[in-house]
Formats: structure tokens, sequence, C-alpha cells
């Protein structure tokens, strides 16, 4: 069981830090990160790039799934509470 919340761990963080970058780099009302990059950035991150809308959409469903799974696993193995003791 230590092993199964290690690795939803270690997934919850890389799903984490790749949806923080995949956020930033989407352009915004007012221009994104992409705009900073210059012409390269507009021509990459675009209003024409759905594929990015797409795999945000996937990175954060396997962010809240994760995080789920943790919870569950956590409670399940620790039936005690702060007020038991």
């Amino acid at each position: 069981m230590t092993l199964l919340t290690t690795l939803l761990y270690i997934v919850f963080v890389l799903s984490a830090l790749v949806l923080v970058t995949v956020i930033l780099l989407q352009e915004g009302q007012g221009g994104g990160f992409g705009d900073a990059l210059g012409v390269a950035g507009q021509q990459t991150f675009g209003v024409k790039a759905s594929g990015i809308h797409k795999f945000t959409m996937i990175v954060a469903i396997i962010f809240g799934l994760s995080a789920v799974t943790i919870h569950v696993l956590n409670r399940t193995t620790s039936q005690s509470t702060a007020l038991d003791e």
C-alpha cells in the first residue's frame, strides 16, 4: 500500500508542475507568457492552439484523480483521529 501511495505522490507532484507550466504558457485575455517569447511564442501558443487546452484538461484530471486517490488511501490506512489521542 505504501508503494502505491508513493507512486501517487510522484504523479501528483509531477502533474502539479506540468499544470502550472502549461497554464502559464496559455494565452489569456491580455496575452500571457507566450507573448514574452515573441513571435515564436505567439505562433506556438496562439489562438488556434486548441491542443494545449486539451492537454491542460487531461493533466488537470490526472491531478484531481491522484489527489482524491491519495486522500482515500490515507484515510483508509489511518483510522485514528486527533481526538482519539
